[in-house]
């Protein structure tokens, strides 16, 4: 089964999120739809849901967008070229930056967890 996730919980867990309302911002999301071809959101009574493998060049996107400071031009041209088939074993690669970002974050989570039990 694949599990799906709509347009609000996605923008929570990328963290776009308006810092004084806390309200989650969808419009980029959409924004990035329009950019980019290769995310296609399965739309169900109107509403946006994104799969597993959307998420994860989502993710990317960001990563390149924000983290890295890249354009929308830029990035399109990574994804063009398939990244994720170059440079797995390049320490420098966006790739490895990517991965190494998205580890960090999830070590951050084990550990707040932790704390939360110990607590």
């Amino acid at each position: 089964m694949v599990k799906l996730i709509n347009i609000t919980q996605l923008a929570n867990l990328l963290n776009l999120v308006n810092s004084k309302t806390k309200k989650p911002l969808n419009y980029v999301l959409r924004y990035w739809e329009k950019e980019f071809n290769e995310i296609k959101p399965t739309i169900l009574n109107k509403r946006r849901y994104y799969s597993e493998k959307q998420v994860n060049t989502i993710k990317l996107i960001k990563f390149l967008l924000k983290d890295k400071g890249m354009t929308i031009n830029g990035v399109k041209n990574i994804l063009k070229s398939n990244i994720n088939s170059l440079d797995d074993y390049n320490s420098y690669s966006l790739k490895a930056d990517y991965l190494k970002e998205n580890i960090k974050l999830k070590s951050k989570t084990i550990l707040e967890k932790i704390k939360k039990l110990k607590k």
